[in-house]
């Protein structure tokens, strides 16, 4: 059993309507679903050919359906401690989820979500190119950057490296302590976006995806495909029930 404490190694999307978020997700990506039982409640698993990935759940009443992402860290008590106690808002203590892990919700200092989660099976092994269908990055935009770098530098034992954006300012890229980059931190440059985490999903044609989520009923483009010089060609979208999320081709995909 392998935990990598930094890394985000579930997403869910937690949804107002999950079937018709599933016949959104499931042509656009090629996932396919698979019912759970967990307790007295069913979960509906998000597989990428025959591996889990992440799920969909029913959002809380008055809670808009948004991409929830999770971290591994290597206590969870003692990380949403830490993270509480350096300005975090708790929006769920620790809990068992058995038989599968022990998590917990805060919102971080600029009012980003994210759940912090240990396994009970372990964490998935890093590859070097994600499958297509697979999360390729998670991305944090926030109103403050340099406030949120502090925070998750100072509570996860984050390091980062950073590139200059020119106008957009400065990109962190957040380091694990094996070294690993695990995520990316920017001041959000959308006015009306919300502090969040943006999962990217890699796609074998970045443009045909962004196409195929206009015609499945994706609300907005909020960035049309565009290259990043040396990683992909990505674009984010908002799907038709409100949620962000961002489709990458890599560089070196096939």
């Amino acid at each position: 059993m392998n935990h990598l404490p930094g890394k985000f190694v579930w997403f869910e999307h937690v949804s107002n309507d999950i079937a018709k978020a599933r016949a959104f997700y499931q042509p656009l990506l090629n996932w396919h679903i698979e019912a759970m039982r967990m307790g007295d409640q069913t979960y509906h698993m998000i597989m990428n050919g025959n591996e889990g990935i992440g799920g969909f759940r029913t959002a809380p009443a008055g809670v808009p359906s948004h991409w929830a992402s999770y971290l591994s860290v290597a206590d969870v008590d003692q990380s949403f401690a830490a993270a509480t106690n350096a300005g975090a808002k708790a929006l769920l203590p620790p809990t068992d989820f058995k038989p599968v892990g022990r998590g917990a919700t805060i919102a971080d200092p600029t009012g980003a979500a994210v759940s912090l989660w240990k396994s009970a099976n372990g964490d998935r092994a890093d590859v070097e190119k994600p499958a297509i269908g697979d999360w390729f990055w998670n991305e944090l935009w926030t109103p403050d950057a340099k406030a949120a770098l502090a925070f998750y530098e100072k509570v996860f034992g984050y390091t980062h490296d950073s590139m200059d954006m020119g106008a957009q300012g400065s990109y962190y890229l957040l380091k694990g302590a094996d070294g690993k980059m695990r995520g990316g931190l920017m001041q959000s440059t959308e006015p009306n976006a919300p502090p969040m985490w943006l999962p990217y999903v890699h796609v074998a044609d970045c443009d045909a995806s962004a196409a195929l989520a206009k015609q499945l009923g994706a609300k907005n483009l909020v960035v049309p495909p565009t290259d990043i010089p040396n990683v992909g060609r990505f674009s984010v979208l908002v799907d038709p029930f409100g949620a962000a999320v961002a489709i990458i081709r890599g560089a070196a995909a096939a």
